[in-house]
C-alpha cells in the first residue's frame, strides 16, 4: 500500500493581505497567530490588547474560518461591536458575521432557542435589577418581616445576598455569614424568601440577569445534545476581560469551546477589581490548570504611558502576593517623575488641584483630557465645591442610566405587560398610576385578570371601583391600540407615551425634562427590529445618559472628568490626580486583615495609575477633617515606600506678600 502525505493548508504570515508582522509586536503577533488549542493572554495595561484581538478576529477570517463558528465575548456588547467594526475596516465585511456579546446577551439567545428543554416559553422576559428588587420587596411584604423586631434586610441587600449566592456559587447561608453578619440572626427567612423569589420567576416566565448564565450552564450541562450541538458551532472562543468573569462565567466558557478546544482568554488579573460583583481573578490564574497544555502570552509593552508613569505602576504591582509576573516598559518618552503631594487638609488638596488644572489648561491642555480618580464618591465633595467656586466645568462618572430612571421604566411596564401579560410586577408598576389603586387592588386585579379569558380588559373585573373604572376602561384601549400597532415599535411606543403624559404629570415636577426624554426615546426606537428585541436589548445594555442628568443651562468647553477608580477603569487621560490616598480609603479598613482584599486593593491603585499618560499627581491631606472629629492621617502603606527616584515628594507652600509684590506667578518652583 503505497502512502501519500498531506501537508498543512494553514495560511502563512506571507499569505496574508494584511502585514502583520509589520503591525504587530512579537507578543501580539504570536498571539494573533496562534492556531489550536487553549491559549490564556496576559496583557498589561495599556499594551493593546483590544488591538490585538481585533487582529486575532481578522486573521483567522482571512485563514479560512467561517466567521459565524467565531464566539468573541466582552462584558459590554459596544465592546464587541467596536472590536468587529475596526476587524472590518483592516479586513472586509466578514468579520460582521462573527457571533459577537456579552456572556449575557448570548446565553439569552440561546435560552429563547432552547427554551423547551428548560420549562420556559420562547417569549419568556427578562427584568433588571430594579424589577427584580422590586419583586423580592412584593415576596418581602408577604411575609410581614416588617414586625420582627430585629431589623430585617431591605430589598436591595436581599438583592445583592441573592446575586452573591449565584455569582459566587455560594448558598445563601455562606454569603449571609461572611458578607452580612449583622443579619444572621434571619438567614431562615432569607433562605426562604429565596426559594419564593425563584418560584416566583419560574411562575411568571421571566428571568433576572443571574438566571440566564444559571439556566445556560444547566442547560448545557444536563442535555449533551444541546451542548453538542452549541459547541460545535464554536471553531474558536475568545473570552475578554477573563479577569472579571465569575465562577459560572468560567464554567460556560470551558462549555462553550468543550468540542474544539480552541479558547482564548485575554485580560490582565493585575486589573481584577470587581470581586464585589462576583468577579474571580483567580480564573485567570487557574486557567492553565482548567485548560491543560494552555499556552501562556504576556503582553508587556504598554503604548500608553511614560516609562517613569510605568515604573510606579511596576512598584505598586510588586507588592501583591498572587499574580502573574509581568513588568510594564515602554518605548515612549521618559517623560516627568510622578508627583507624591502632600497637602495640610482637604481644602489645600482641591486648592492645589483646581489651580494645578487651571495652569494646565493655560498651557493648552483641554479640560477632558485631565482626570480626577478617587476610591469612594464621596472622597470629592470638597473638591466639587471648589471647582464650582472657580467655575470649572466637570461631570461625575457613575451617574443613573437612562432605563433605571421612573419615568421610562413606567413606559416599558406597559411594554412588557403586552409581551408577558403573567409580568406581576409590571402589572403593579401600570397599574399604580392610576389613582386609587395601591398594591393591595393591584395584585387583586392581577389575579382576576389571569382568572378571566382577556387580561388586557381590567375594566371587566367585578367590583371595579368607579373613582379608578374610567382611567381602567382607558388602560383596556390601550393595549387594544397596541395589539393594533403590532409590528411598529416607533408607533406602539408612542401609543404608550401618549398615554403616559398626563401621569407624568401628575407624578413629577420636572415633567417637561421627562417628556423630552420619552420623545427621545420613541425617535430611537425605530432601530429596534421588534417590540420583544428593544425590551430585552434594554434590559441587557441599558441606555445611559438621561435629558435630566445631561442638560446644561449653557453651553461650554468639555468638562473635567471626576470618577471612582472602578468607574475609571479601561479609559485614559494626559494628566490624573488621584485624591485622598490615604491608609483606611485606599487599602481600605475594612480590607486590612485579608490577604485577597489587600491583593485586590493593590490592584485597585495599579488600576488607577495607568489611566494617566503623561502626568501623575498622587495627593493625600495630613489632616482628614470630618463630622466624627479630625485626625491626623498617614499615606496609603502601598505608596509609602516607593522611593523618591520613582514617585517625587511635592511641598505646598503658601503665596508670600513679597512674592506678590515682585509678581512671581503661582505654581512649580524648582528647589
Amino acid at each position: 500500500m503505497k502512502k501519500f502525505v498531506l501537508s498543512k493548508e494553514d495560511s502563512s504570515p506571507a499569505q496574508y493581505s494584511i502585514p502583520y508582522e509589520d503591525l504587530l509586536n512579537s507578543a501580539q503577533l504570536r498571539a494573533v497567530m496562534f492556531s489550536q488549542g487553549p491559549a490564556l493572554l496576559v496583557a498589561g495595561a495599556g499594551t493593546g490588547k483590544t488591538r490585538t484581538l481585533v487582529y486575532r478576529v481578522a486573521r483567522l477570517v482571512e485563514s479560512g474560518v467561517d466567521p459565524s463558528q467565531i464566539l468573541l465575548l466582552t462584558f459590554t456588547r459596544r465592546a464587541a461591536h467596536e472590536m468587529l467594526r475596526r476587524a472590518s475596516q483592516i479586513l472586509d465585511e466578514r468579520c460582521r458575521r462573527v457571533e459577537g456579546g456579552t456572556f449575557h446577551h448570548y446565553c439569552s439567545k440561546l435560552l429563547h432557542r432552547h427554551a423547551s428543554h428548560i420549562g420556559y416559553p420562547e417569549n419568556f422576559t427578562i427584568i433588571d435589577a430594579s424589577d427584580a428588587m422590586d419583586t423580592i420587596n412584593l415576596l418581602r411584604g408577604r411575609m410581614d418581616v416588617g414586625k420582627n423586631r430585629k431589623r430585617f434586610p431591605k430589598k436591595s441587600t436581599l438583592f445583592s445576598i441573592f446575586s452573591s449566592s449565584v455569582n459566587k456559587q455560594k448558598s445563601v447561608r455562606d454569603v449571609v455569614e461572611e458578607e452580612y453578619a449583622q443579619f444572621t440572626s434571619h438567614i431562615g427567612p432569607v433562605e426562604q424568601l429565596f426559594e419564593q423569589y425563584c418560584d416566583y420567576k419560574e411562575v411568571n416566565y421571566v428571568m433576572d440577569f443571574d438566571d440566564l448564565l444559571v439556566k445556560t450552564r444547566d442547560l448545557l450541562r444536563d442535555h449533551e445534545e444541546v451542548r453538542e450541538k452549541v459547541a460545535s458551532r464554536h471553531l474558536h472562543v475568545m473570552v475578554d476581560e477573563y479577569q472579571d468573569t465569575n465562577a459560572l462565567q468560567a464554567e460556560l466558557a470551558a462549555l462553550f469551546s468543550s468540542t474544539h478546544n480552541n479558547v482564548m482568554a485575554v485580560g490582565d488579573d493585575a486589573q481584577s477589581i470587581y470581586s464585589f460583583r462576583g468577579a474571580d481573578h483567580k480564573n485567570m490564574i487557574r486557567f492553565p490548570d482548567r485548560f491543560e497544555g494552555a499556552e501562556v502570552i504576556k503582553l508587556e509593552e504598554n503604548y500608553r504611558s511614560t516609562q517613569r508613569i510605568l515604573d510606579v505602576a511596576n512598584q505598586v504591582l510588586e507588592q501583591a502576593k498572587e499574580k502573574f509576573d509581568k513588568k510594564l516598559f515602554t518605548n515612549n518618552e521618559v517623560g516627568d517623575l510622578p508627583g507624591l503631594v502632600k497637602s495640610a487638609n482637604m481644602n489645600d488638596q482641591s486648592r492645589f488641584i483646581t489651580q494645578m488644572i487651571l495652569n494646565l489648561r493655560e498651557q493648552g491642555y483641554e479640560l477632558n483630557e485631565t482626570a480626577v480618580l478617587f476610591r469612594n464618591g464621596r472622597d470629592s465633595f470638597d473638591l466639587e465645591v471648589m471647582l464650582n467656586r472657580k467655575n470649572i466645568p466637570y461631570i461625575k462618572y457613575g451617574g443613573q442610566k437612562f432605563t433605571e430612571a421612573a419615568h421610562v421604566k413606567d413606559v416599558l411596564a406597559h411594554l412588557r405587560v403586552l409581551i408577558n401579560p403573567k409580568d406581576l410586577i409590571s402589572w403593579n408598576r401600570v397599574l399604580m398610576l392610576i389613582d386609587g389603586i395601591g398594591p393591595k387592588t393591584a395584585e387583586d386585579l392581577f389575579a382576576w385578570a389571569h382568572q378571566s379569558g382577556d387580561p388586557f380588559r381590567p375594566a371587566d373585573a367585578p367590583g371595579a371601583s368607579d373613582k379608578y373604572l374610567a382611567q381602567l376602561k382607558a388602560l383596556g384601549q390601550l393595549f387594544a391600540q397596541l395589539k393594533k400597532l403590532s409590528g411598529s415599535v416607533t408607533e406602539q411606543l408612542q401609543a404608550v407615551v401618549d398615554y403616559y403624559a398626563i401621569f407624568c404629570k401628575k407624578r413629577f415636577d420636572d415633567h417637561p425634562k421627562r417628556m423630552k426624554d420619552l420623545e427621545t426615546f420613541v425617535d430611537i426606537s425605530g432601530t429596534y427590529r421588534s417590540l420583544e428585541a428593544m425590551i430585552e436589548e434594554i434590559a441587557l445594555d441599558p441606555i445611559e445618559a438621561t435629558a435630566i442628568d445631561t442638560e446644561t443651562s449653557q453651553k461650554d468647553e468639555a468638562p473635567l472628568i471626576l470618577s471612582t477608580i472602578h468607574s475609571a477603569k479601561g479609559l485614559e487621560w494626559r494628566t490624573v490626580f488621584l485624591i485622598q490616598c490615604l491608609d483606611g480609603i485606599l487599602p481600605s479598613g475594612y480590607a486590612i486583615d485579608d490577604e485577597e482584599q489587600m491583593d485586590e486593593e493593590i490592584r485597585l491603585l495599579y488600576v488607577a495609575v495607568t489611566r494617566a499618560k503623561e502626568q501623575l499627581f498622587i495627593t493625600y491631606p495630613a489632616l482628614f477633617q470630618s463630622r466624627h472629629g479630625d485626625y491626623f492621617t498617614n499615606p496609603s502603606r502601598f505608596i509609602e515606600d516607593i522611593p523618591k527616584d520613582f514617585l517625587e515628594p511635592w511641598l505646598l507652600v503658601e503665596e508670600s506678600s513679597k512674592e506678590l509684590e515682585e509678581g512671581t506667578s503661582q505654581g512649580l518652583i524648582d528647589e
